[in-house]
């Protein structure tokens, strides 16, 4: 897919599916910008991908000060925006019985207020028949065991999208959703013990987790015009991890 003159926004973008997609668009001729809250990985990220397509913003979108940064940062470019990939996100896993309100906000932050936020302050600088893409997740729709408040952000994140997908068609802007399931990113690796990860492996029914570059595939599919016709629409990326009934 040639993406070549196309600007592309995408927060949490430094590491693990941000990381791969950035890296995607770039390779197909994007100007990218990637945002994340630390400095040290947005430079990281920058050297491994080292192109002057690429511009980095550290900016934690939780934070509707900083998401106004990433706004200023795409306006003084001076060009309009053709794909916005709301990926940033953080998860905890705890029953109900041990969660926090701090657990809580700082979920519903990043993952919610975040993308709902930063789709808003944007919205002005997308072009007529830009794509919007949210990563939700399989655990929108699961009801695994100490997953309530992070279940719930990605859940709050499928209605958000599909209600955008009405409110944005006048002008063409298509808004979707990729839902992955257990991928191999530094962002699991953070939150499940090593021995975790043969579980979710044996939970899908091609028995391994997914790659980050397999989602990236995804959204720019879903960026492309190959996918002029789709609106409104969750594409699961999980291996048949919602669908496979062990025997």
């Amino acid at each position: 897919m040639n993406f070549t003159g196309k600007n592309v926004v995408i927060t949490g973008g430094s590491t693990g599916i941000g990381l791969a997609t950035a890296k995607a668009f770039i390779n197909a001729g994007a100007n990218v910008w990637i945002t994340g809250r630390s400095a040290g990985n947005l430079e990281k990220a920058a050297a491994e991908i080292n192109s002057p397509n690429l511009q980095t913003v550290v900016a934690d979108t939780a934070q509707l000060p900083e998401i106004a940064v990433l706004e200023k940062a795409v306006t003084q470019a001076g060009n309009k925006v053709d794909v916005l990939f709301l990926n940033a996100g953080i998860a905890t896993f705890t029953p109900i019985e041990q969660a926090t309100e701090a657990d809580f906000d700082a979920q519903f932050n990043t993952n919610v207020k975040g993308h709902y936020f930063t789709l808003q302050k944007l919205i002005p600088h997308l072009v007529n028949g830009a794509s919007v893409i949210f990563t939700s997740s399989t655990v929108a729709t699961a009801t695994n065991v100490g997953t309530s408040i992070y279940s719930a952000t990605k859940g709050a994140l499928n209605k958000i999208a599909q209600i955008a997908a009405n409110e944005l068609a006048d002008r063409k802007i298509r808004v979707n959703i990729v839902s992955p399931g257990p991928v191999q990113t530094p962002g699991l690796e953070s939150v499940i013990p090593p021995e975790a990860k043969a579980y979710l492996a044996a939970a899908t029914a091609l028995q391994r987790l997914g790659d980050a570059d397999e989602i990236a595939k995804t959204v720019l599919f879903l960026a492309s015009d190959d996918a002029s016709f789709i609106n409104g629409a969750e594409f699961l990326v999980d291996g048949g991890y919602i669908n496979y009934a062990t025997k």
